[in-house]
């Protein structure tokens, strides 16, 4: 991947119009506190503020002006948002550090020398909060058919090479997909880095990312500037603090982001403490606000309260039938906190890469998600054939039964980062909330739908 982050420099991105550097503020105090659509949400560092002067996450280490924080940012949980890439386009002119031909294009031979260009170059980033992430085609995987809308994949100096030695399809060379960044914050709870679970390690991951989104020149940072970069991602909290109607954290509830620190503890005390293929699962897997069940019906803060307890109850307790999830054996009666199961935080406390089918195309294409935009990739792998939009970890592993598989988030802070998914195929929770329920025909009522979206709205 780094090898072709090089070539498409060397080729097409020193063509990027502008190559300013990215600002950042002098420091990230302890407690930064930043409107979302949804409300407030909140970072908080135990150990103390953060000098950006000093810190490498900061410092531009590449060529094209992009930095850690370009894509990293408090105000949208530590990733990007597609408002706020919109927002930056339009106060830029498309020559923001975000907007970059590297990746942030749909293909880095892109023209972007005019502002209508550029808009069209950096559409899938500022309508859905994507980036192009560029992976070589294992041999066993054959790909015989592309929907290419960028021909980035289809053309052989960016993407696969022509057919060799007679076979009917390319066999090598680079398939390009478009991806969510994955937020740098709360990252103790990780148990597998990237959505494909590619990278071995932060530092390994720091090292990538600059070498890769920054264009750095290798061999990239220091082994100090590693560790002071992965130093500054895992001592970072986040989660919603206010959710446009009250605290979340008063009245007895615990949101926002200060209990979370306690909550690492544990979880690192206890690997796979939550596992929910192992005896002791427990689907009951958030209690920040259970004592708002109990609060006198006396006005609407009350009752808005109730509705966020009884969408924190619907996550733990609604059961539904569980099929077509490998590993996940069919017919599994699960709950929410099945596969988002670390107590309190909501991602995997054990690695547990699954399909669900967000990556399908064509006759099983996700229902209720809009993947229009997206590459649709006809793959032949073990003798099957696979119509999807992102091979995902198959493309790591060779393996045909991981092909669409992906991890699923941390979903502490989710208000702040929308849209949803590996590919942004959900504008918004209820989005989210809608496509499950026809994934898994779960009855819900429609005031346990309102309830459980915003229950999420304040995590």
């Amino acid at each position: 991947m780094i090898d072709h982050v090089q070539k498409m420099h060397n080729l097409f991105t020193h063509h990027d119009v502008d190559r300013s550097s990215q600002p950042a503020p002098p420091d990230i105090p302890k407690v930064e506190i930043d409107p979302d659509p949804s409300g407030r949400v909140e970072a908080f560092q135990p150990g103390g503020a953060t000098g950006t002067a000093e810190n490498p996450f900061f410092q531009n280490l590449g060529t094209n002006g992009r930095t850690c924080f370009t894509c990293h940012q408090p105000q949208t949980g530590w990733t990007i948002s597609a408002a706020s890439a919109r927002a930056r386009f339009d106060a830029s002119d498309g020559t923001d550090p975000l907007f970059r031909l590297v990746d942030g294009a749909t293909c880095p031979t892109d023209n972007v020398s005019t502002l209508g260009a550029r808009r069209q170059a950096y559409k899938l980033l500022i309508e859905k909060g994507l980036i192009r992430i560029a992976i070589p085609l294992p041999g066993n995987i054959e790909v015989v058919d592309v929907d290419d809308p960028y021909g980035c994949t289809t053309n052989p100096v960016t993407g696969l090479q022509p057919p060799t030695m007679g076979m009917q399809f390319p066999t090598m060379g680079m398939l390009s997909m478009y991806r969510r960044p994955l937020p740098s914050t709360n990252l103790g709870f990780d148990t597998e880095i990237m959505w494909d679970g590619r990278e071995p390690s932060f530092q390994h991951q720091a090292v990538d990312a600059i070498l890769g989104h920054e264009e750095g020149k290798p061999p990239g940072p220091s082994d100090q500037q590693q560790a002071e970069i992965v130093a500054f991602e895992t001592g970072i909290f986040t989660a919603q603090i206010f959710d446009n109607k009250h605290e979340l954290n008063a009245a007895a509830a615990t949101g926002g982001p200060m209990g979370l620190p306690q909550q690492l503890s544990k979880f690192l005390a206890t690997p796979g403490l939550n596992d929910p293929f192992m005896p002791g699962f427990n689907p009951n897997i958030f209690d920040l606000y259970k004592p708002w069940l109990d609060l006198p019906d006396t006005n609407n803060e009350a009752r808005d309260r109730e509705s966020v307890a009884r969408g924190e109850e619907v996550f733990n307790t609604k059961s539904f039938k569980i099929n077509g999830v490998p590993p996940i054996p069919d017919n599994t009666i699960g709950f929410c906190g099945t596969c988002h199961d670390s107590p309190n935080v909501g991602n995997h406390t054990v690695k547990l890469p699954i399909n669900i089918g967000i990556a399908n195309a064509g006759a099983d294409r996700p229902p209720g998600l809009d993947i229009s935009g997206l590459p649709v990739f006809t793959l032949l792998c073990g003798g099957n054939t696979y119509v999807v939009t992102d091979p995902g970890r198959a493309l790591l592993s060779g393996s045909c039964d991981d092909i669409g598989k992906f991890k699923g988030p941390i979903l502490r802070g989710l208000a702040a980062r929308a849209p949803y998914f590996h590919n942004g195929s959900a504008a918004t929770l209820m989005d989210v909330v809608n496509f499950y329920i026809q994934r898994f025909s779960i009855k819900f009522t429609e005031q346990e739908k309102k309830d459980l979206v915003n229950f999420l709205k304040t995590l």
